[in-house]
Order: structure tokens, then sequence, then C-alpha cells
């Protein structure tokens, strides 16, 4: 399983709250550009509409810029695809909870596409903080655990 593309500014500005995965509607020459490792999350989220669910603002350029149809956008709504059960859950996390939905990873399964998505709530600015002060101790453990000579790990 390898993974594509991922939005690390996913996991330190959101809680997240509920995953799930779905498949991802993409042209060919699309195909090969995400295979090749060229898609951005960057900024990228996803809304439901009609019923429907997009994946708005995730770039993926043309794999050969001299073979892409002129009016490609990289920029352009992408559908994505989950069972109505799913749509409906995220439906209602997003109007009555006040939920945000964002694309997590793009990764393969098999040889389909898949993308991770997750409905999260904003970090405020002391969760953050929280946060980073938990990986650097996490860290300076870690190093101090690595430095101890053999065989003399906590006696």
């Amino acid at each position: 399983m390898a993974n594509y593309a991922e939005n690390r500014k996913a996991r330190f500005n959101y809680e997240i709250l509920e995953k799930y995965e779905a498949g991802i509607e993409l042209l060919g020459t699309e195909v090969k550009s995400v295979r090749g490792g060229q898609m951005s999350l960057d900024g990228a989220f996803v809304v439901v509409r009609g019923g429907e669910v997009f994946l708005i603002n995730a770039s993926i350029p043309p794999f050969q810029l001299a073979n892409a149809p002129k009016d490609y956008d990289p920029l352009q709504n992408r559908k994505l695809l989950l069972t109505k059960k799913e749509i409906t859950e995220l439906a209602g996390n997003e109007k009555n909870k006040k939920l945000t939905i964002v694309p997590l990873s793009v990764y393969n399964k098999g040889r389909k596409i898949k993308i991770n998505i997750a409905s999260v709530k904003g970090k405020k600015k002391f969760d953050k903080r929280e946060s980073i002060k938990e990986r650097e101790t996490d860290r300076t453990i870690r190093r101090e655990y690595k430095d101890l000579p053999a065989g003399r790990h906590g006696r």
C-alpha cells in the first residue's frame, strides 16, 4: 500500500473525530500523476452537495503537460465515492455539529486509488501548544532511552 499524498497540517490543526475511506473519481492522466507522487492536499477540503461528496482545492497537475487537454484545471472539483449511509452521516456532521471534513491521505488499495477523509473539529491555540509539548517530551524520552547502555533499560 503506497502512500501518494498526505495532509500533514490536518493532524496538527484539527482534532480528528471520525475517519472514512472513499474512492476518488479521476481521469487517466490524473491517475498517472497521482501514482507519480505529484498530488498535493494542502488547503484541500471536502463538501457534501446534493447527495454527493466533492474534494475541493486538491491539486493534481497533468502527467505530461504536452498531452494534457487545453482546458485542464489542476484544482478542479473531484467526486468522492462513498455509500449513501456515509454521505448522510457526513452531511449531518457538516450541518448540525458544525464540523469540517478534510482529506488526510491518498493511497492505493490493490489497483484502486483511495482517499482517507475525516470529520474534524478545529483545535484552539492552547491545544496546538499542548500537541507540540507532547511531541517534544516524547522525542526527548526516546532520545534518552536510546542513549542508555544495552541491557540496562529500567533497572
